[in-house]
């Protein structure tokens, strides 16, 4: 998968912008503030159907106008592709291929990226909910119906923990709304698991292979997923019924909390090194070696169950890497397409093929 080509209209910094991508590295560089990320945001939100960092549409307006446009061109497998979206107040314009769609869900999985940025960093040491998401992202990119399923677990527990909320109460409830919403969790649930544990089997074979060789084989890499369902469990029915054991289970106290104490939304993923939990062991240049190693590995699956790489955008992280690190990324490339950002281009001499200077929204490309 390449891109080819981003344009974007009042979009944070950018009044306007075209920007042409070479299929190998490309480098955008420049002080801080000045609008390198809000390309990869604007890239990104394509692969997500929302920003990275977490804001409302709205927030991504530029300041004094009606809203924003961004659109996308890319090559893939299939052929030529093109990817728009725009927002005028409550208006919403998105577009597949120059077709009008009417739903976010339409125009996630047509293209694909891993992102590797500051805040994954905390992969390792940070807590639970940083690894659920990553899982959540990884998944969705390799498995179409993850988002489907992982929607509907959301709605189902909501229910299921307003319920208990009640009880907690005291106020009077329908035992058999509960009984159907735990049905619906433990549905929902089995088939995350499965996808989890899928992904997470093929996501160790390659991130432990690319840390083997950033450390010259002096540390081996470990992943399992840690669910409140035993691990291997392979038929879907067997992990719906497992879940329906523990939900029943474990009601008295889910009754006293007011939640949904176990499933998906509290699951983990266990990462080790030589042995060793990473979390508490990991010295700093090991955990930045741990998050390398996913991102790219994250990449390599997405190829393995899809075909074809995704694009690897690195905002301003290789400042975070050491200089073996740096060159590790940079001198793998293979048929992959990346897009840095950074401050300082030198950062990158010698291995890129496009470079953009970025300043105050406007972006001046060089091919070497």
């Amino acid at each position: 998968m390449i891109i080819k080509r981003f344009r974007a209209e009042n979009f944070r910094n950018i009044e306007k912008c075209d920007i042409e991508f070479s299929p190998g590295v490309n480098l955008l560089y420049g002080k801080n503030a000045q609008g390198k990320t809000n390309v990869v945001e604007g890239i990104y939100y394509f692969s997500r159907g929302k920003s990275f960092r977490g804001r409302e549409d709205k927030e991504l307006v530029r300041f004094g106008e009606a809203g924003f446009r961004i659109k996308l061109d890319f090559a893939s497998e299939t052929g030529e592709e093109s990817l728009e979206y725009a927002m005028f107040g409550k208006e919403r314009l998105r577009k597949k291929n120059d077709y009008k769609i009417t739903k976010v869900t339409e125009m996630i999985g047509s293209f694909k990226a891993v992102l590797f940025y500051p805040d994954d960093l905390g992969l390792v040491k940070d807590g639970p909910e940083e690894r659920r998401g990553f899982l959540n992202v990884a998944a969705a990119a390799c498995y179409a119906p993850y988002i489907r399923y992982y929607s509907d677990y959301k709605k189902a527990l909501e229910n299921r923990n307003c319920i208990l909320k009640m009880m907690q109460k005291g106020l009077p409830v329908d035992y058999r709304e509960l009984e159907s919403w735990s049905d619906s969790v433990a549905e929902y649930a089995s088939h995350i698991y499965l996808f989890r544990e899928d992904y997470i089997k093929r996501l160790t074979v390659y991130a432990g292979k690319i840390l083997g060789e950033i450390s010259d084989g002096g540390e081996e890499l470990t992943l399992s997923y840690e669910s409140s369902v035993a691990s291997g469990i392979q038929d879907r029915l067997t992990v719906k019924e497992e879940y329906k054991k523990i939900l029943t289970s474990s009601i008295d106290r889910e009754i006293a909390a007011g939640v949904t104490l176990f499933g998906p939304h509290r699951d983990d993923l266990d990462i080790r090194i030589n042995g060793k939990s990473a979390r508490s062991f990991a010295s700093q240049g090991q955990q930045r070696s741990i998050v390398l190693a996913l991102k790219l590995s994250e990449g390599e699956v997405i190829k393995e169950i899809c075909g074809e790489y995704p694009v690897f955008l690195f905002d301003d992280v290789l400042s975070e890497l050491d200089e073996r690190r740096r060159k590790y990324v940079l001198s793998e490339i293979g048929d992959r397409q990346i897009i840095i950002t950074c401050c300082d281009r030198n950062e990158c001499v010698g291995f890129t093929d496009n470079e953009i200077e970025v300043s105050g929204g406007k972006y001046v490309s060089s091919y070497r």
